[in-house]
């Protein structure tokens, strides 16, 4: 009775977390629910793209952009010494539309991240009220801006983040993307458990698409704030809320789509360059949380792969028993919980078979950016995140 107990009290938190996580992301808001009515007096909206080498992005992202329904818009393109043809297309099809410029960047200046020093050179250009810094590997749906400019007017945002939906593709994706997405909901919760939180440390934003008025931007010094931070949007919403300023988030899966890596050494490289550099500044309990980081990141997928591990090696020697139950009982939560996330994100149910491959996978990411530190290294420019 007592190693039954215990069993069952180990695999408690395979049940609870799902749990937890789920009453925690229903709370979310949605642009759905927000008028696609442009308000009023509709304040000027300058779009700026930062770009380095994104000839595969940019012009789903700029045509995107461009169709936008809202009545007052500029967009700034800004070309981060490319070396393919981001310039180029985005060239052309400036020449085609005066809503948009595309501008090349300043040399890079010691101690800035490119996309930040790309984000200030744009915004300095820029002439809106209210400036949407967006990644060039997004795309925005006609009414993306207009409702988020109601949703900022109504809501008195200072900083207004949408996240969208994360396209995935290829088999890779499909098994690291969601796993990863799914550890920030349970660390950040859903859009209005971030809002509300009165604790800095639960404050995030996504990078990907980000609003901000620009007298407060400008106020409080621009991208200059968040220079030598590979998060440098979640970094952003702590200055501004630190500084006693509103950051509101929603989701807008409806509205705007994103597809950050297309191959395994995309994923591999582009969530290793930030997963501990950036999550370092996330982990909870404080100066205790950090100190234990390095060993919790990566024990988390890790975690997720041992149940597996132990049903497969019990097949082929003799374990315990209480042990093989063990893992029974966590597999089984594991798998219903992951045919949930699959079923929600409109994917196979077979992945959810495959879990513990991309738990696997996740563990390598995450274990080889703990090894890194906070070293960054990110198309062809090396920096150490928060020198």
């Amino acid at each position: 009775m007592e190693a039954g107990f215990f069993v069952v009290l180990a695999a408690l938190p395979y049940a609870l977390v799902p749990l937890v996580t789920v009453l925690r992301v229903r709370t979310s808001r949605h642009l759905d629910d927000e008028s696609a009515t442009a308000p009023p007096g509709a304040p000027l909206v300058s779009v700026v793209i930062p770009a380095r080498n994104e000839e595969v992005n940019i012009e789903r992202c700029v045509r995107s952009v461009l169709s936008a329904d809202y009545p007052r818009l500029e967009v700034i393109v800004v070309d981060d010494h490319s070396s393919d043809r981001t310039a180029e297309i985005a060239g052309a099809l400036a020449a085609g539309d005066d809503r948009l410029r595309v501008i090349r960047n300043l040399p890079l200046p010691e101690g800035w991240f490119g996309k930040q020093w790309a984000c200030s050179t744009g915004a300095k250009e820029s002439s809106g009220e209210v400036i949407l810094f967006a990644d060039a590997d997004t795309v925005h749906s006609s009414d993306l801006i207009t409702r988020s400019v109601n949703a900022m007017v109504r809501r008195g945002a200072d900083l207004f983040t949408v996240a969208g939906k994360q396209e995935i593709v290829t088999f890779w994706e499909k098994l690291v993307q969601p796993q990863i997405f799914e550890m920030m909901a349970i660390r950040f919760g859903g859009s209005e458990a971030m809002t509300r939180s009165r604790h800095v440390s639960s404050k995030i934003a996504n990078g990907q698409c980000i609003f901000v008025r620009r007298d407060v931007y400008d106020e409080l010094g621009g991208h200059a704030l968040v220079k030598s931070h590979v998060a440098d949007d979640m970094m952003m919403a702590r200055r501004f809320f630190t500084a006693g300023k509103s950051v509101v988030a929603m989701l807008g899966l409806s509205q705007l789509s994103t597809r950050m890596y297309r191959s395994l050494g995309e994923l591999i490289h582009g969530w290793g360059k930030n997963v501990f550099a950036a999550g370092i500044d996330s982990a909870p309990l404080g100066a205790f949380g950090r100190f234990f980081f390095p060993v919790m990141l990566p024990a988390v997928p890790l975690l997720r792969v041992v149940p597996a591990l132990v049903l497969v090696a019990a097949a082929v020697i003799s374990l315990p028993g209480p042990l093989v139950i063990w893992a029974a009982i966590a597999q089984v939560c594991l798998l219903i919980w992951w045919l949930f996330i699959y079923s929600v994100i409109d994917e196979s149910p077979a992945y959810a078979l495959l879990m513990p491959v991309g738990a696997a996978m996740v563990f390598w990411i995450f274990l080889r950016a703990v090894l890194r530190g906070k070293r960054v290294s990110w198309k062809g420019r090396e920096y150490t995140s928060g020198a």
